[in-house]
This record gives C-alpha cells, sequence and structure tokens, in this order.
C-alpha cells in the first residue's frame, strides 16, 4: 500500500533544516562583516584605536563560528534523511519521485558554506 505522507514528511523536515542552515550562514556573514563596518565608521569619526580591531576579530569569528554551525546542521540533516529513508519500504517512496535531489542541495549548499568560511578567514 502507497502511503507518501511519511517521505514526503521526511523531505519538509529535511527542506526546513537547509532553510535554518542557510538562514544562520547568512546571519554569520553579516556579523562577520559588521566588525568592517565598526572598524570604518571608527576610521571616519578619527577615533582610530586598538579596541576596533578587537571588534573585527571578534565579530569574525563568531560569524565564522554561526557559518559553520549552519554548514554541520545541513549537513547532518542530510545524513539522518539518508539514513531514514533506508529504514522506509520502497513502496511509501513515490516511483516518480527523485528523492536524491533534497540531499545532494544540502551537501552542495554544505561545501558553498565551507568555501565562504574559508573566505572570511582569509
Amino acid at each position: 500500500m502507497l502511503d507518501p505522507r511519511i517521505f514526503f514528511a521526511a523531505e519538509r523536515t529535511l527542506l526546513a533544516w537547509i532553510r535554518s542552515g542557510i538562514a544562520i550562514m547568512g546571519f554569520g556573514f553579516v556579523v562577520a562583516r559588521f566588525g568592517l563596518f565598526l572598524r570604518l565608521v571608527t576610521a571616519q569619526r578619527a577615533d582610530v584605536g586598538a579596541g576596533s580591531s578587537a571588534f573585527t576579530g571578534f565579530s569574525n569569528c563568531v560569524g565564522i563560528a554561526l557559518i559553520l554551525l549552519g554548514v554541520a546542521s545541513m549537513f547532518i540533516a542530510a545524513l539522518q534523511h539518508r539514513s531514514f529513508l533506508a529504514t522506509l519500504p520502497a513502496t511509501d517512496i513515490p516511483p516518480s519521485h527523485r528523492h536524491h535531489f533534497a540531499v545532494v542541495v544540502a551537501y552542495s549548499l554544505s561545501v558553498l558554506g565551507l568555501a565562504l568560511a574559508a573566505y572570511l578567514v582569509l
């Protein structure tokens, strides 16, 4: 008996984790770049001191950590999704549906997130 609701619920869960991972990565990028903004504002006021580089370094580290958290959430969600699909009977997976697409998207976005973190480190 075909019951695709279980499969599609798992797909929705994976896509929700992908959205959350993208949001966390985006927030991490904003936090990392906020330190640069603070440095520019401080330089315009001619109050350049030792504290501005400390803020930049801290916000950059927090931003990179958030990006890596987003990468980890997407990667782990894709692994869990694959392991869950392996437990489903073949009758619960619609034959016309490509169930690897969402996992490939999650892995690809994880790789791009790692590239973004590497860019911010350099």
